[in-house]
């Protein structure tokens, strides 16, 4: 029997030198596909058998996890401020340990418009810290910051921080703003201006205009909700003199000027009749649409925006001296490493503000925040 084996061998042995190269690489490819596709064919089995499978479980933190709705926010408005408060402190306490965690909670919420995302995330993030041996030093300091702020028991009072916004004129000037929407939004985009900044100049005319002839204008932030448009000695919602019109219009065109806005604004005010005063005056005295009353706003505060970086001196990020220069006008504007905070003065709700405070007040004080929020730049840059 081995002596049949041993011939077989050398018979097999013999065949394969006698192979030529070619046919020798041959036959070997063909031997590995084969078992390639017995090892595929097997492991397709094994896979169809179920062998694979993972009969998965239930997780360890299946209790905790599905426990969260006791922890919802209620719907009074009250809790879930008081919610967000509560909040804003675990992260505070979260950040001295998981500095990290902390800040991408913090992202995650300013791009999430889920009520209950924060409270979810810190939920989570509670399960972990259970596990942990800081979780004890992260609940300790918890309780700490908890027990500094129940020293001090929460204000019932509604009153507005900023003494003017409690002037009884103000929820009424903010529904008639919201009226001018889509108009400032729209000076806004031809003019490359951030919303709000424009918004703040209109703000500080009609405080102070209602607060300057307070029973006049009565008639009109009360009952009718409707912005003040002067028509005498300055004109528009927001009070362009003829000259700072005029003014506007010629830096426009005049490419050596140091306010000239670029080649893209050059014809955002061109007129429609060879009579520029009287359209002029009928564009800023509309009653009906106060377009141009913000393009005209629009340009003054970017012209004196590009006035001030051409002389090396950036006040894009300054809304209270842009407020400031917008009501002086472009006389008063001189760039320097001093610019200061003023303008016109307004009593308001018993105390004396000046323009660019009453502007800058509103420009960082959260109210219309959702329709004209603070963008990352208040100037489009071209």
């Amino acid at each position: 029997m081995e002596n049949a084996e041993n011939q077989v061998k050398k018979s097999f042995f013999k065949s394969w030198k006698t192979l030529k190269l070619r046919s020798k690489f041959y036959q070997i490819f063909v031997h590995l596909f084969a078992l390639a596709g017995l090892a595929i064919i097997g492991a397709w089995g094994f896979y169809q058998l179920g062998f694979t499978n993972d009969k998965g479980g239930v997780d360890e933190n299946n209790r905790y996890l599905a426990d969260y709705k006791n922890n919802l926010v209620k719907t009074d408005s009250s809790k879930i401020f008081e919610n967000q408060m509560h909040n804003y402190l675990n992260l505070v306490a979260l950040s001295k340990f998981y500095p990290l965690n902390a800040h991408l909670m913090i992202d995650a919420a300013r791009y999430s418009d889920r009520q209950d995302g924060m409270d979810q995330m810190i939920y989570a993030a509670n399960m972990y810290l259970m596990e942990e041996e800081s979780g004890t030093q992260y609940r300790q300091l918890l309780k700490e910051l908890n027990a500094v702020l129940d020293k001090y028991p929460t204000a019932r009072d509604t009153a507005n921080l900023v003494p003017w916004m409690n002037e009884g004129a103000w929820p009424s000037l903010k529904a008639a703003i919201l009226k001018d929407r889509a108009v400032i939004e729209e000076a806004a985009r031809l003019t490359g201006v951030e919303p709000r900044l424009i918004v703040g100049c209109l703000v500080g005319e009609q405080i102070r205009l209602f607060n300057s002839k307070r029973e006049m204008y009565k008639q009109y932030l009360g009952p009718v909700k409707v912005l003040s448009v002067q028509s005498q000695f300055s004109f528009g919602v927001n009070g362009i003199k003829d000259f700072t019109a005029q003014q506007v219009e010629r830096n426009l065109k005049d490419t050596a000027s140091i306010f000239y806005m670029g080649k893209a604004y050059e014809h955002i005010l061109d007129f429609n009749t060879a009579d520029h005063a009287t359209e002029r005056y009928q564009r800023l005295t509309n009653y009906h649409n106060h377009l141009y009353s913000y393009i005209y706003t629009g340009c003054i505060l970017r012209q004196t925006m590009l006035q001030w970086k051409r002389s090396g001196y950036d006040i894009s990020n300054r809304p209270d001296i842009l407020f400031t220069l917008f009501n002086l006008g472009f006389g008063a504007s001189k760039p320097s490493d001093n610019p200061q905070c003023g303008g016109s003065h307004i009593e308001a709700n018993g105390r004396v503000y000046t323009f660019g405070r009453i502007g800058n007040d509103f420009y960082f004080s959260g109210e219309l925040a959702k329709e004209f929020p603070i963008q990352s730049q208040s100037f489009v840059n071209d």
